[in-house]
């Protein structure tokens, strides 16, 4: 089976994983994951993460963080999508939830999160809302 939007598939991996409480999950591998992987962990999203190795792609083993039972991801939602691209102008970016949530975007320098585009200056395609 092709996969057309990896970003997409491995949220809605987590988002299931979620829903049913699980405390880890497996995702395919790409270097893009991995940086989304440790905006969320620096941003204490998730536990943590790791690399597994094969023959192939690879996979990561996302580790799931719950406080008092209740996740710490509310919700994630993909806003740039393969069949329509949202930019953002570095003065333009988004806030989630008035600052409580995280857009993570990815910028020529590397994939940040909206705080740090905003310090920087730096626009670029917004990926995918975290709350």
């Amino acid at each position: 089976m092709s996969r057309t939007d990896l970003i997409a598939d491995a949220l809605t991996i987590i988002r299931n994983a979620i829903m049913v409480k699980k405390d880890f999950t497996d995702i395919p591998a790409s270097n893009i994951l991995i940086s989304i992987l440790e905006i969320l962990k620096r941003e204490n999203y998730i536990e943590n993460f790791k690399l597994i190795e094969d023959d192939k792609q690879g996979t990561i083993k996302v580790y799931l963080k719950y406080i008092a039972e209740k996740s710490a991801i509310k919700n994630l939602r993909r806003i740039s999508k393969s069949s329509l691209r949202v930019y953002v102008k570095g003065e333009n970016i988004p806030l989630v939830l008035r600052g409580r949530g995280l857009a993570i975007i990815s910028t020529s320098k590397g994939i940040l999160t909206d705080k740090e585009a905003r310090q920087l200056g730096v626009g670029g395609e917004v990926i995918a809302y975290v709350w």
